[in-house]
């Protein structure tokens, strides 16, 4: 079960060591222990308080500071490669305005990240980096390869909000709304920040104004999805107060006779979740539980 937190190797105590030991005592360490638990639970990470999906632009946004110690955890267990990539540039640009003495920990925190990383581009950055000695201009070397590989998909997704506009206009029939959900969906796949195509998802199914055929054509392309990305999907519509009952009615019965009865589990405990009537850590603390009853009854039957 994906959900299951399982054997989990965590060097998040390096990197707040690391961190720590580099730039002095933080605020916010709450973030990183909870973008660590999110990867627990087989999740893309989110903000903690309103659970929207953390995206790229989010690491250099002027209306909030992400600390250091989740910049790194970020950089290792995000499942959106471009969080990833985009977490290890701050990073990057504060080590490169150190002295020698000073930038150490930050080498030990970035082969740390070369070593961990889910993302093999995180992992080839990171060694540019520390190959580079941080230089300065590598660094905005990575970051203008970073931004020409994020530009073409953000391009097709303003394109595709285009063609939902003409939807709810009544401007193009239902089966061509399909097709170009499907070849921007194709198109943009592990090349738009999740973030951002969860949030156009959730408009769609939100919206009044598209029919409610339309939405379920649109689930049933979902069912297709990989599981981790259809459950972070699913659950969000589900969990939404802005969709309406029918939906997610169509939805709960589309779940029930096509998906495993395990993945259907899991949707509704990430459902229960986001709708705050459980916290992952609670599911953890339940697996856990669950684990280690199960050992115990596995040595009582041996004994």
């Amino acid at each position: 079960m994906v959900l299951h937190p399982g054997s989990f190797r965590s060097p998040q105590a390096q990197i707040q060591h690391t961190v720590i030991k580099t730039v002095g005592p933080l605020q916010g360490l709450g973030m990183a222990d909870h973008f660590v638990t999110c990867s627990k639970l087989g999740r893309y990470l989110t903000f903690q308080g309103n659970g929207r999906f953390l995206i790229s632009d989010d690491f250099h946004s002027t209306k909030f500071a992400i600390p250091k110690d989740a910049q790194a955890v970020a950089a290792i267990y995000s499942r959106d490669d471009l969080v990833a990539r985009a977490a290890i540039m701050p990073l990057a640009h504060r080590a490169a305005s150190m002295d020698d003495a000073r930038r150490e920990a930050y080498e030990e925190l970035f082969e740390l990240i070369e070593r961990q990383t889910l993302s093999p581009k995180v992992r080839a950055g990171a060694a540019e980096v520390l190959k580079s000695g941080f230089r300065e201009a590598r660094i905005r070397e990575l970051e203008a390869l970073f931004t020409d590989d994020l530009n073409p998909a953000r391009k097709r997704y303003r394109a595709f909000l285009e063609t939902v506009r003409k939807l709810i206009e009544q401007r193009v029939s239902s089966g061509t709304f399909i097709d170009d959900f499907l070849d921007f969906t194709q198109a943009v796949a592990g090349r738009l920040d999740f973030g951002i195509y969860s949030f156009c998802l959730d408009r769609i199914f939100a919206s009044p104004m598209i029919p409610l055929q339309v939405k379920k054509l649109v689930t049933i392309e979902l069912l297709n999805f990989p599981p981790l990305v259809r459950r972070e999907l699913l659950s969000n519509t589900l969990a939404s107060p802005a969709a309406d009952n029918q939906i997610k009615a169509f939805m709960r019965h589309a779940v029930a006779m096509h998906l495993p009865k395990e993945q259907a589990v899991e949707i509704d405990l990430l459902e229960a979740v986001k709708e705050r009537r459980i916290t992952e850590r609670e599911i953890e603390q339940r697996f856990s539980q669950s684990k280690t009853a199960g050992s115990f009854s596995a040595q009582a039957g041996r004994a």
